[in-house]
């Protein structure tokens, strides 16, 4: 049987050096780095900008006087800041952060659905890969997805991939018909998230809040005090005067929002709900993008400005 190798956990003293000299190469590079709150909180602690999908896409926009992004988080992401800042060299880390949700939709899928109701404009979140962008009218994140929806003016609209996010909309927007595209497209991580696990963390602490992403399914929805977007979990987790706040989405949030917050508790609804293609970045990898400047993102013109244009009517309709 081939064994599989087990990834060696950093000493304390090792994260220190390598941090140290990630900074230093990030100065002699004149590179900016962007995070996701996903990230391991050592690697979102280097960074210049640490935010949620539109955080991120707005700073790598505005990006100029840097020589390089470096983008710390799955691929899709490093995509839209290509895609947004197009003469800036876009490095990712590690090539194969790729992300299971951006996977399920494509525009084949995307065409097929448009068939059948020609008249729909297309809404795709943005965590779906650059081609999959250009197939659509308009991008939108959590933060945005009901304002960008509503803005469209059109009775119903295709939306895809994440389709507990599509019927968080819905409720939102109950006069719009939401066609979801694929019928089953989810985050693996938000779905592990249980009504079960959440009520026995209640029970330990019933005076604690709930909140959730609305990539959770629905009945984590209905369950949760605040539904909302990456940023505006940390917003409430930052503001809130509960003192134990119980938290269905991803791990590195949570960190986050405990370093941030030592004053308050912050228990993750779920233990396993830890996005491994986000811990794909590591500070090692991190250290060698900078060094040799590789994993350079290219992307074809044609997709390129296709997938612009959906950006760019996001931030029209928002």
């Amino acid at each position: 049987m081939k064994k599989v190798a087990v990834k060696k956990k950093l000493s304390q003293k090792e994260i220190e050096e390598l941090s140290q000299e990630i900074l230093k190469l990030k100065k002699e590079k004149n590179a900016f780095i962007l995070a996701h709150y996903y990230q391991e909180i050592e690697i979102q602690d280097l960074a210049d900008l640490v935010g949620d999908s539109l955080g991120l896409s707005e700073a790598a926009r505005d990006v100029k006087d840097a020589d390089m992004i470096v983008f710390a988080g799955v691929y899709f992401m490093a995509e839209t800041a290509k895609i947004l800042n197009p003469k800036m060299k876009v490095l990712i880390p590690n090539p194969n952060a790729g992300c299971p949700l951006a996977n399920q939709c494509n525009p084949t899928l995307i065409s097929e659905v448009k068939a059948k109701h020609p008249d729909a404009p297309v809404v795709v979140y943005v965590n779906t890969t650059a081609v999959t962008k250009a197939a659509a009218d308009a991008t939108c994140t959590s933060s945005n997805a009901a304002i960008v929806v509503k803005n469209l003016h059109a009775k119903k609209v295709i939306f895809g991939p994440d389709n507990n996010l599509g019927s968080y909309v819905q409720q939102q927007i109950p006069d719009i018909e939401i066609i979801p595209v694929p019928e089953d497209g989810h985050c693996i991580v938000h779905r592990r998230f249980d009504v079960e696990t959440i009520q026995e963390y209640k029970k330990q602490y019933p005076e604690a809040v709930i909140m959730a992403h609305p990539e959770c399914n629905v009945e984590v929805q209905a369950i949760a005090d605040v539904v909302g977007s990456t940023s505006a979990m940390i917003k409430f987790g930052n503001e809130t005067t509960a003192k134990t706040i119980i938290v269905a989405t991803e791990k590195g949030l949570v960190d986050r929002l405990t370093q941030d917050n030592p004053e308050k508790k912050f228990i993750l609804a779920k233990d396993t709900a830890i996005c491994k293609n986000m811990k794909r970045i590591t500070l090692e990898n991190l250290r060698d993008a900078l060094l040799f400047e590789q994993h350079e993102v290219i992307i074809p013109k044609d997709i390129q400005d296709k997938a612009e244009q959906a950006i760019d009517r996001m931030f029209e309709l928002t």
